[in-house]
C-alpha cells in the first residue's frame, strides 16, 4: 500500500462547483428552484438579453434586489440567485415582452460587471442541492397544508409533479407562497440544508396555528 493510500488520500476530492457566466435581472421578487415566476420586460437591455438567450437556450439570472430599484440604473443584487429558463413568451403588444420562466439551479455571484447599456453581467458558482433528502416525520405536518394551497392555485402556478416528500421541493413551494417580507424569502433560498429550511417554515406557521 502506497502512504497516499495509508493516509486516505487515495479519496478524491469532491468535485469542484461548476461555474457560468450569465446576464442577471435584479427583480423585487425571489424566484425559486422549481418555481414560476410571469415577467413584464419593456426595457430594452432586457428584451435583448432575452432575445439572446432564447436564442441561444441558455437561462439569465433572477436576483433579489439589494439596493436600487427595477428599472433605470442598474441595482444592486443579493449575492444568491436562481437560474431561470423561458418556459413561454408572448408580445400582445409592440415592446412588451411578457414572459414565464421556471426556476433552476440556485447560484452565487463571485463577480460582476456592468454593461454600457446597464445590463449586469456575472460570473456565477452553482449551489449544490440535497438530492433526495425525505421530509422528517417532525415537518410533515407542513404536507396538508401545502396540498391545499397547490390545490387551490392550479398546477400553472405550482407546475407538477408535486415531490411531497422531496424535503427541498415542498420548502421551496412554502417559502414562495408564504405571505412574509421579500427578505426573509431570501434568507431561505439561501439556506443550503433543506431540513434546516422546513425546521424555520414549520416553527413560522405553527406559531400561528396553521400547522400541527
Amino acid at each position: 500500500m502506497s502512504w497516499r493510500g495509508l493516509f486516505g488520500g487515495g479519496k478524491a476530492p469532491p468535485p469542484a462547483p461548476e461555474r457560468l457566466r450569465i446576464p442577471l435581472f435584479p427583480l423585487k421578487s425571489v424566484l425559486f428552484p422549481g418555481g414560476t415566476l410571469a415577467l413584464k420586460v419593456f426595457e430594452q437591455r432586457y428584451l435583448d438579453m432575452t432575445a439572446d438567450c432564447m436564442k441561444r437556450e441558455a437561462p439569465f439570472g433572477v436576483c433579489l434586489i439589494a439596493s436600487g430599484q427595477e428599472v433605470g440604473a442598474p441595482a444592486v443584487p443579493h449575492a444568491v440567485g436562481t437560474l431561470a429558463h423561458v418556459a413561454s413568451w408572448e408580445m400582445e403588444e409592440l415592446g412588451i415582452l411578457l414572459l414565464a420562466v421556471r426556476g433552476g439551479r440556485r447560484f452565487r455571484i463571485l463577480a460582476s460587471e456592468t454593461a454600457a447599456d446597464g445590463l449586469l453581467r456575472a460570473e456565477v458558482e452553482l449551489l449544490p442541492e440535497a438530492a433526495g433528502v425525505a421530509v422528517p416525520a417532525a415537518q410533515r405536518g407542513l404536507l396538508p397544508l401545502l396540498e391545499k394551497v397547490a390545490s387551490d392555485i392550479g398546477p400553472e402556478k405550482m407546475p407538477l409533479p408535486h415531490d411531497w416528500n422531496d424535503a427541498a421541493w415542498v420548502g421551496y413551494r412554502l417559502t414562495e407562497v408564504m405571505p412574509v417580507q421579500l427578505l426573509a424569502k431570501q434568507k431561505l433560498l439561501e439556506l443550503d440544508d433543506a431540513v434546516a429550511r422546513l425546521e424555520i417554515l414549520f416553527k413560522y406557521l405553527s406559531q400561528r396555528g396553521l400547522v400541527k
